[in-house]
């Protein structure tokens, strides 16, 4: 016979009826992370602050010929459509977090922001690089002495947006109070907002092709080099590209729960192993559900004296765990 322990959340009364910790009962309390308000309204800010440089950008390659300054103002414009993704995932994390059909919370929103930034991301890498090829092949004449201010510009402007969003990360997460984590949890990674990250990343690449661009217009003007235009944008779609891709990695992973590589993984069994009576680890699920916090589904075997409270109590050392449901097999 199969017994299913109560999540940790879940306390009895005397009645043996289910209490949440504020003792309302059959509460539906899963909101294990914290929403980013500060992250919220820098992304809101970059957003408006990308839209402006956009329209100047667009405008002035289009007037000047110059492709790699027309391509950094397409960039923008994709980015200023991902920032707004990653603006609205906020605040319907946000706006939903306390709703009872998000079984494990609404952070994986913030997450789907993220990977859709990414897609937007690889788009505009394959935009730069066939329009970069197109112009290697067939050159326009560029205006060089209005073009290389207004690039000028667009790299102040990303400067500015990438300190913006690089003071948006809420540290409160970052903390563990035990000693043993120090071992195997791979630095910050865990625990890195990935909505704020795709946020910064569009950002980031903004600038690596403004710097293109600047180079690009400047040999061009000095050396006579038009060709670095288009290369230019040639090497700028390698390097946008290369983000793009590893942030659909991160966001990938988290919202197809593959994480039974994580240490957390590792840890659970070595708890599980140390219990008294040497219980059957017969399964085990770990997934995430907020910045470096997990829930797990523990199923026991050969554990005839054990309570679920004691699993969850031995396993609570690991205080990333936030969620623990254990099954027993009688």
């Amino acid at each position: 016979m199969r017994r299913f322990a109560a999540p940790p959340w879940v306390a009895h009364d005397r009645t043996g009826s289910r209490m949440s910790p504020t003792g309302r009962h059959d509460a539906h309390v899963h909101v294990f992370d914290t929403s980013n308000p500060i992250a919220e309204r820098r992304t809101r800010q970059v957003m408006w602050l990308t839209l402006v440089m956009m329209v100047v950008e667009i405008a002035a390659g289009t007037v000047l010929g110059s492709m790699a300054l027309l391509a950094d103002g397409w960039h923008m414009s994709s980015h200023a459509l991902a920032l707004g993704v990653s603006a609205g995932a906020y605040y319907l994390a946000r706006r939903h977090a306390h709703d009872p059909r998000f079984a494990f919370g609404t952070w994986k929103i913030e997450v789907l922001g993220g990977y859709t930034s990414a897609v937007f991301l690889v788009g505009v890498a394959a935009y730069m690089g066939i329009e970069s090829v197109s112009r290697l092949f067939n050159p326009a004449p560029i205006r060089f002495d209005e073009a290389i201010p207004v690039a000028i510009l667009g790299l102040g402007v990303n400067v500015l947006s990438a300190w913006l969003l690089s003071t948006g990360h809420d540290s409160g997460d970052h903390h563990h109070g035990h000693d043993h984590h120090a071992h195997g949890h791979d630095g910050h990674a865990q625990h890195h907002d990935l909505n704020l990250r795709s946020a910064y990343l569009h950002v980031v690449a903004d600038a690596a092709t403004s710097v293109l661009a600047i180079i690009a217009l400047v040999g061009g003007k000095y050396l006579g080099a038009n060709w670095l235009d288009p290369v230019m944008g040639i090497v700028g779609t390698v390097l946008v590209g290369r983000w793009a891709v590893g942030l659909l990695r991160d966001t990938g992973r988290v919202l197809l729960d593959a994480e039974m590589d994580s240490p957390v993984v590792q840890e659970v069994r070595e708890v599980i192993a140390a219990l008294p009576g040497a219980p059957q680890l017969r399964d085990l699920h770990v997934w995430r559900v907020g910045r470096g916090k997990y829930a797990c589904i523990v199923h026991l075997a050969d554990a005839q004296a054990m309570h679920a409270a004691e699993v969850r109590a031995a396993l609570a050392v690991h205080e990333e765990l936030v969620h623990v449901t254990v099954e027993f097999e009688r």
